[in-house]
């Protein structure tokens, strides 16, 4: 039972997440487009004007306003502020600027990510992250970020969810490098995203003292499919650490899962390299022991029978939706004393069958945790508008208000009223009827 009396605290952000590569359309020089150009989106599907943003994003952050919300995150291209190596294109950051400046004035708090998937072509050239020069590339890129934006936005996310690009991209190779069962260089990836992570936050803080500087990490819920069988439990056990432990454990305790350790080197510097703790989840997943599948050591994933089920994808399996998932993490990270933000959740969901219900249970999750003691500071739901679903093109739709890309027209689904409805209370509210 849900009762508008379920108020949440003065100032908790409602808000948005979003990105660059999926919104802006036209970033013609990321390692994303090439992947595109090379024939890798699973649709078929091409980028395009994606949501328009580089040209109208003004549009939808009045959209935005009006839901009620008071916050909104979005991704900065670094293939666009630095397009050759070196070299800083004064255009785009004036872009970045209007569009910073047109979310404060809509009293719309920007949360600003540096890395969310995408980097420049020159970057992925000289190896992306498992080049040597790697860290000191991505600070020096988030130094001139903070220098050029930092008065006006002093709340950044360093990258978003590195456990996924990296896995995705060296170990199942549905993302770029493409690559296959390359569980060390998996590894060595994160390991220098850590680093990267780290530095880029010592460089935000040199500029601006008083910036809040974390990073948005994504975590699976894996149980076992079958409780009570110890090969069940195990892979299950070796998904959480090898998915969602490693980063979490670098930069909360500057060490990682053991059987990470000898491919990710000494780490104790990262250690402590945080002012908030952003997570991202969507889903669970029941991991039953399968010797013939060693790409996800030997765990076969599926979500658990009769469980809801978001819109089939074509490249990944999402699992079963899983909002009050929000509050088993919550209770692993309250301790660390720490503000927490939930930096996306949501579902795909093109016929809004089932978005409803997610917020509603996200927020009553987060409801639930804050009053047990959890100092949670915001939601940030994916997505505003339907947008480009990486690997799955435009065949996933995530958007509180759907998009037709080839139009541009936009259409408010009812969930996006019925958030609205709890942004403009800041508290739970019943489900429509």
């Amino acid at each position: 039972m849900t009762t508008p009396e379920m108020a949440f605290p003065p100032g908790f952000r409602w808000g948005v997440a979003t990105s660059s590569h999926q919104c802006e359309g036209a970033t013609l020089n990321n390692q994303w487009y090439a992947w595109e150009q090379a024939g890798h989106i699973k649709t078929g599907d091409h980028v395009g004007l994606a949501c328009d943003w580089w040209a109208h994003a003004e549009a939808d952050f009045d959209r935005a306003k009006d839901l009620g919300l008071n916050a909104l995150r979005l991704s900065l291209e670094w293939s666009r502020i630095e397009p050759r190596p070196g070299v800083w294109d004064a255009a785009a950051i004036a872009r970045y600027r209007a569009m910073l400046v047109a979310l404060r004035d809509r009293g719309l708090e920007p949360l600003v990510t540096l890395h969310h998937f995408t980097h420049p072509i020159w970057f992925e050239a000289l190896g992306g992250f498992l080049a040597p020069d790697a860290v000191a590339r991505f600070t020096r890129y988030a130094d001139f970020a903070a220098r050029e934006l930092g008065d006006l936005c002093d709340f950044w996310c360093t990258i978003n969810e590195p456990n996924v690009f990296c896995t995705v991209g060296y170990q199942i190779g549905d993302f770029p490098p493409g690559r296959q069962g390359d569980f060390r260089a998996t590894v060595r990836a994160q390991a220098t995203m850590a680093r990267a992570h780290a530095a880029a936050y010592h460089a935000i803080h040199a500029v601006q003292p008083q910036a809040r500087v974390g990073w948005a990490h994504q975590y699976n819920t894996f149980d076992p499919a079958r409780p009570t069988n110890p090969l069940d439990r195990t892979v299950a056990g070796w998904q959480d650490a090898a998915f969602n432990q490693f980063f979490p454990g670098a930069v909360l305790h500057g060490r990682v899962p053991a059987f990470m350790r000898p491919f990710a080197g000494n780490l104790r510097d990262v250690q402590g390299t945080y002012d908030f703790i952003g997570f991202n989840t969507y889903g669970r997943d029941l991991v039953r022991f399968d010797l013939t599948n060693p790409l996800e050591l030997f765990g076969r994933r599926s979500g658990a029978p009769g469980a809801p089920q978001p819109d089939a994808g074509v490249a990944t399996s999402y699992g079963e939706i899983y909002p009050a998932g929000i509050g088993r993490i919550i209770a692993q990270l309250a301790g660390l004393g720490k503000p927490i933000y939930v930096t996306e959740n949501g579902v795909a969901d093109r016929d809004d069958r089932l978005r409803p219900w997610v917020l509603a249970t996200a927020t009553r999750a987060i409801y639930d945790a804050i009053q047990g003691g959890a100092d949670v500071r915001g939601y940030y739901h994916w997505s505003l508008v339907d947008n480009f679903e990486w690997a799955e093109g435009w065949g996933l739709r995530f958007g509180l208000i759907a998009l037709d890309p080839q139009t541009q027209a936009r259409t408010p689904r009812p969930s996006a009223a019925y958030y609205a409805a709890i942004a403009r209370a800041n508290a739970l509210v019943p489900l429509p009827e």
